[in-house]
């Protein structure tokens, strides 16, 4: 008999190892079969995740933006000081997404569940560097700002590095351009 313990870490790793497989290689092209041989794992395993493939990649989507916020927040709480709550923040959610392949980012976009969700996840992280900013301003460490329009640049820039688009124009790695971005941002609002 499993423990309620090894089965949700059963169901953990299976997670991860699926969102690993969609990170490198995207999800559009693969049926459940392919999944499961990828994985090493029996069909009715991946039905234990979701009942269907579209079900699998939205449960997915969402374990991956889950396990990344958690590891972002852990870096940032670590900070003693808003620019570098900031920075840290902007660059752990790039080293967060540099795994994605620009297939998976495609697949991303194509398939409106998964979009939603990486959409709703940009939308959260706006909020989150808006918080930043504004305990930055409280606290005096950044001038008196607009936080919710520098949290909205933040935004509108996040989507064009998670599109690739800053790739395309400029070269930057994603993790490179959320260091860019963090530079740019702490230092023009800095007091």
């Amino acid at each position: 008999m499993t423990t309620p313990a090894f089965a949700t870490r059963r169901r953990t790793e299976l997670f991860d190892a699926v969102v690993a497989l969609f990170l490198a290689e995207g999800f559009a092209h693969l049926t459940l079969d392919e999944i499961a041989a990828r994985l090493r794992c029996s069909k009715s395993t991946l039905y234990t995740l979701a009942a269907s493939k579209e079900q699998l990649v939205t449960a997915a989507t969402k374990h991956f933006f889950r396990t990344a916020t958690g590891a972002v927040e852990d870096r940032v709480t670590a900070q003693a000081g808003a620019r570098d709550r900031v920075t840290i923040y902007l660059q752990a959610v790039g080293e967060a997404l540099d795994p994605a392949s620009d297939r998976f980012m495609a697949d991303l976009d194509a398939f409106a569940p998964a979009r939603e969700i990486y959409e709703q996840n940009t939308r959260i992280a706006a909020r989150r560097v808006q918080e930043l900013i504004a305990a930055g301003v409280a606290a005096g460490e950044f001038r008196d700002v607009h936080a919710a329009f520098a949290a909205e640049l933040v935004a509108a820039m996040m989507v064009r590095i998670q599109q690739r688009t800053v790739r395309e124009h400029t070269g930057l790695d994603d993790a490179s351009a959320y260091r860019e971005l963090a530079a740019i941002l702490t230092g023009g609002i800095q007091a």
